[in-house]
């Protein structure tokens, strides 16, 4: 492909894909070690790449794909998204094309036409495709620039999202010596990590690992308290009007909790395998395209969803792993503005975990590499420490207290539980001596409350000693100790009906020998949450003068127009970042226009005019011109943020 000078960026110092940075992308520098990896692959190195959801990752093929010579093959297993993701290349300028299954022959055709001529810079392979000889017959007949493995963690069992397929790609590197490999992945343990580079064989790659933080999500787990009604205080007191992800367990509280939000008012969708492919195809769609819509979800959805603007996601279950979590709360503030990550999690949360474990599938090896997932995820919740330093430890990276997360911002207590959970334990012990019975938590919580329920007197509880032992403590207080001994492995789950019993390590805590350290969570205002009814204004984006909102808001009103009538996602036009720099400076001319990060060359020629257009400030007739010749004059005041691709 191509690149033209760019004024002032000429001498021998700027490098090709710098040129390309600015007249594709519109930005005036790379970022982090974006220009490292790109460089170290023009030059025909291979590289894994673990970099955090908006880091930028795409750019680190993008660009080597656009300066080497022949088609970027890009590996990814995100068919559904594949024609949004060469939308976004094409409405860039650049020549983006993809081969899966949901294209009919003549479509196919056309793209392998466009590859074997070198009419195309990128093309895009779901990891099957491999597997299929013609299309492996029909590479080695075209002239590859580079493979890259998005998604990488897939290949990895150890992982949260393992997909057969990719175990092939190693076969990339037989068949094609001479071209090289990037794969790329936003989540990734040391472990992860290790199998990555093994099963691709990139252990004598170069490995870049930038730090996982993401430092403008907000990270806040919340006790469960009717957790639909928490989720909508959130929606109504901090993102209204708010594009977003909520994430559900099971199917059927995706479809509650979607037609819960839509009777508040708020413009919700489900996504889960139980909806037909068309219904979800279109929902997908519509959250994509669309400007506010909150998607309510299993975790069947969300994988390479590219939409910059989702401020928020919300976990109303207990995710599986850290990994997982990461990777879906990595789904919030892809555009680097302030975003929360906020999660419901409670005692049944980690009684559910553990009986999934047990009659799970597979070896005992198996079932403790879950149970190890699930007990870091827990450790997670159960923190007395800061979420980000906990956080990233997990991935094996260093830092220091944030002061953005639930725990910096109202730190928790913790406090000496021994005693309580004695009585918990021994209550448990005396069902069993006395009764011969196993009940579940919220029965022993009654009966160390001394309550004399209809359960109570029908089993004759009120007789055992222990009845009333607990009266010092509250319900809550009571569920969070079961919740945190369940979490430290001190009593365990057993049975469909999810009974406590004893464990190893209880006669240490009841003989006295071990003791107990407990979580209380600190005081919030959560009972004003069921006070709030009315849904708030839309506030002013974040840095954005008050002044400016009106030009930002009629910039996304022409923006949603434009995408409507062009089939994209709003994003693809521009994203709100962008939107908000425009509004901010309000060009007159093309020129001006044209130093605002985002702004490349394409989209300046494409949508210049309108925008000008629309702030109603001037034709770009003073200094600028509409031509695509005369926007390479563009000298771009931004650095590499998330690739727009």
């Amino acid at each position: 492909m191509s690149t033209p000078e760019i004024a002032g960026e000429t001498g021998p110092d700027v490098s090709e894909a710098l040129r390309v940075l600015h007249r594709v992308f519109g930005y005036d520098s790379f970022r982090g070690s974006q220009q490292e990896i790109i460089d170290h692959v023009v030059d025909g190195g291979d590289a894994l790449v673990l970099m955090p959801t908006g880091g930028g990752k795409s750019l680190c093929y993008q660009i080597p794909a656009l300066v080497r010579k022949g088609v970027g093959v890009v590996i990814s297993p995100l068919i559904a998204l594949m024609q949004d993701q060469v939308d976004a290349l094409r409405a860039l300028g650049v020549r983006a094309g993809f081969l899966n299954s949901t294209q009919d022959f003549e479509e196919r055709r056309l793209v392998e036409a466009e590859f074997l001529a070198g009419e195309i810079d990128l093309l895009y392979l779901a990891p099957e495709r491999l597997r299929v000889e013609a299309t492996v017959r029909l590479l080695e007949r075209g002239t590859i620039s580079l493979f890259a493995i998005d998604e990488a963690h897939c290949v990895a069992s150890w992982g949260h999202d393992f997909r057969p397929d990719y175990l092939a790609l190693s076969a990339l590197h037989e068949r094609w010596p001479e071209v090289p490999r990037i794969a790329l992945t936003a989540t990734a343990t040391e472990a992860t990590h290790a199998e990555i580079a093994s099963r691709l064989k990139l252990q004598d790659a170069r490995h870049f690992v930038a730090s996982f933080d993401r430092p403008n999500i907000q990270y806040r787990i919340a006790p469960k308290d009717d957790p639909k009604r928490q989720l909508l205080h959130l929606l109504r007191t901090e993102h209204p009007g708010d594009a977003g992800i909520v994430y559900c367990l099971s199917r059927a509280s995706v479809d509650k909790t979607a037609e819960f939000l839509v009777k508040n008012d708020v413009r919700a969708l489900p996504y889960h395998a139980g909806l037909d492919a068309r219904t979800r195809a279109e929902n997908q769609s519509r959250f994509l395209r669309e400007d506010g819509m909150v998607m309510v979800a299993t975790i069947a959805f969300g994988m390479g969803i590219d939409k910059p603007d989702v401020r928020f996601v919300a976990h109303l279950d207990l995710p599986k792993s850290v990994e997982g979590y990461y990777q879906e709360t990595g789904r919030a503030g892809r555009d680097g503005l302030p975003s929360t990550a906020w999660l419901a999690y409670g005692l049944q949360d980690v009684v559910q975990q553990r009986k999934m474990i047990d009659t799970s599938e597979g070896d005992e090896a198996h079932r403790r590499r879950l149970g190890a997932h699930v007990d870091a995820m827990l450790a997670l919740c159960e923190t007395v420490e800061c979420r980000r330093v906990r956080l990233l430890a997990y991935f094996g990276q260093k830092s220091d207290a944030c002061g953005n997360c639930d725990t910096c911002l109202t730190p928790p207590e913790s406090w000496d539980g021994t005693v309580p959970a004695q009585k918990l334990l021994s209550t448990v012990v005396r069902l069993k001596r006395e009764r011969n019975q196993k009940f579940g938590a919220g029965q022993i919580t009654d009966i160390l409350l001394g309550k004399k329920t209809a359960k109570v007197i029908q089993f004759d509880h009120d007789g055992l000693s222990v009845f009333g032992i607990g009266a010092d403590l509250r319900e809550a207080e009571w569920r969070s100790v079961a919740r945190q001994l369940l979490a430290q492995g001190l009593i365990a789950v057993e049975g469909d009906y999810g009974t406590l019993v004893l464990t190893d390590e209880s006669a240490e805590v009841l003989g006295g020998r071990r003791p107990v350290v407990l979580r209380r969570e600190p005081e919030r205002a959560a009972k004003a949450a069921r006070a709030e009814r009315a849904p708030k204004q839309r506030a002013a984006p974040v840095d954005l003068p008050a002044e400016a909102m009106p030009v930002f808001e009629s910039l996304r009103a022409w923006r949603g127009a434009t995408a409507k009538e062009q089939g994209v996602p709003a994003y693809v036009v521009f994203h709100d970042a962008t939107l908000r720099a425009i509004a901010t400076l309000c060009p007159s001319t093309l020129s001006e226009l044209g130093t605002v990060t985002g702004v490349g060359e394409n989209k300046l020629a494409k949508y210049g005019e309108q925008i000008l257009e629309t702030l109603g400030t001037g034709t770009g007739s003073a200094t600028g011109t509409g031509s695509a010749a005369g926007a390479g004059s563009v000298t771009g005041t931004g650095s590499a943020a998330a690739s727009p691709a």
